[in-house]
Parts: structure tokens; C-alpha cells; sequence
């Protein structure tokens, strides 16, 4: 970190693991980890199906590391599609890290910027949902940072090693495995997780009608459609109607 010594990095690194709330938050990842890996290995092999050297496939999932903006933006890659729609879908794909941010804002604000800077490459979808269940409050407390690195220390190896695998492994990768079809069944199941009242669920249903209803389009624009159409009906359904949660059937 610029303006700290490696002695007092080390040090605050050690006093931050030996948190019971680093523990914690390490052991209500665990539970997620197996599909979160197996998207990781799906992602891995596809980019080096798509036609990325190995190299540029592991500068990809570790710089990047951002599952669903990589796969989406694989297919343009491979067919030539012009720079910007390849920017343009991947920050359409990540909109959502924008309602992440802001949302983990009041916990993080008072953090200098670097370690915020490095805390958002660390943000994922999952590691976001169990830091709101656990501190709904939107408000400052000393176990959040430990809390959310032990996130971490779970979430990010079990992307980053499957994912290094399937890049190194693609070749030898039967198509014949379905990991396509297991990296669909993450995703849903990261969904499902997301989606906790009425509007969410509308929403939701509208970008899956309109991904399909404009399928063929080219270079995946489907997509953008979708996350178009799905913002509207958001904000149409927050302003028509009060938001209502969803209870959950026993």
C-alpha cells in the first residue's frame, strides 16, 4: 500500500486474519465456492477455445477477473467485432459492480483510496451478498474489512485456480463434459440469490424475454438489449409501484 511500510502491511494483514469475523466470512464462502469454481473453469476453457493464447488468457482472468463480462466478450473477440462493442458489452454486462459500489459506500468510505481501489478489484457477486446479509446496516464497523477479506481469501482462489486450469487444460477438455451447461447453472443459482422482491423478479423475467426475442442479432447484442429493457422495467416498476418483498414459501 503506498505510504505503509511492508513491517506494518504484514502486521496489519496477521492481525486481520487472526479476526474471528475473517474466519467467518472465509467459512460462508465455502458453501459457494463449488459453483463459483465451476464457472471459473467453464470461463478458462472458453477463452482459450475462442482462440486466446494461453498468456493472454491468464493476463485475462487475473486482470480482468470478471466471469460474465469475460464471456461475453469472447465471442466478439473472436468474430473481429470493432473495439468499441466489445467495451460497450462488457460495461454492460458489470453495470451491476456500479449498484455494488455504491451500496458498500457507507461501509468503506472512510478507507484510504488505494485500499478501497483494491477492495473493488476484489468485489464479486457472491462475497457481495453474504457481506449484506451479515452487516445489513449500512454503516461503518470494525469487522467488515476482516469480514470481507476473508471473503476473499475463499472467493478468489476458487475462481482464479479452476480458471487457471481450464486455461491450461482446455485442449484436453471433452465438449462432451457439458461444463457450458454448469457454468449456466451457477449463474442461475447466483440469480436466484440476488433476486428478493417483486420488481427483481420482474425485471429479471423481462431480460430473459428480451435476450431471447432478440437473439439474432449480431455480436451477442442480445445481451444489451436485455440489460436495456431490464433497467427500464426497473425503474418503471419502482415508480409505479412500491416495492414489495417476497416471501419465502416454507
Amino acid at each position: 500500500m503506498p505510504g505503509m511500510s511492508f513491517q506494518t502491511f504484514i502486521g496489519e494483514a496477521r492481525a486481520m486474519a487472526r479476526h474471528r469475523e475473517f474466519k467467518r466470512g472465509s467459512r460462508e464462502m465455502v458453501g459457494v465456492s463449488l459453483g463459483i469454481a465451476a464457472w471459473g473453469l467453464v470461463t478458462g476453457v472458453a477463452m482459450v477455445k475462442s482462440g486466446l493464447s494461453i498468456w493472454l488468457a491468464l493476463l485475462m482472468t487475473l486482470v480482468v477477473f470478471a466471469g460474465s463480462s469475460q464471456l461475453a466478450s469472447l465471442p466478439l473477440i473472436a468474430a473481429g467485432a470493432p473495439l468499441w462493442v466489445i467495451w460497450a458489452t462488457a460495461f454492460c454486462v458489470n453495470l451491476r459492480f456500479i449498484i455494488f459500489s455504491a451500496q458498500w459506500r457507507p461501509y468503506f468510505a472512510h478507507l484510504p483510496r488505494a485500499r478501497r481501489l483494491l477492495i473493488g478489484y476484489f468485489a464479486a457477486d457472491l462475497n457481495f451478498v453474504a457481506f449484506t446479509h451479515r452487516f445489513p446496516e449500512a454503516r461503518p464497523d470494525p469487522a467488515q474489512e476482516p469480514y470481507y477479506w476473508g471473503g476473499v481469501v475463499t472467493n478468489w482462489p476458487a475462481w482464479q485456480i479452476p480458471a487457471v486450469l481450464g486455461i491450461l487444460l482446455a485442449d484436453r477438455v471433452p465438449a462432451q463434459w457439458g461444463l457450458g451447461f454448469a457454468g449456466v447453472l451457477a449463474l442461475l443459482g447466483l440469480c436466484y440469490s440476488l433476486l428478493k422482491d417483486r420488481n427483481g423478479w420482474i425485471a429479471a423475467g423481462v431480460a430473459g424475454c428480451a435476450a431471447i426475442a432478440a437473439y439474432a442479432l449480431p455480436l451477442r447484442l442480445n445481451i444489451v438489449v436485455a440489460i436495456a429493457a431490464a433497467v427500464a422495467a426497473g425503474l418503471m416498476m419502482e415508480k409505479l409501484l412500491p416495492d414489495a418483498p417476497v416471501e419465502a414459501k416454507a
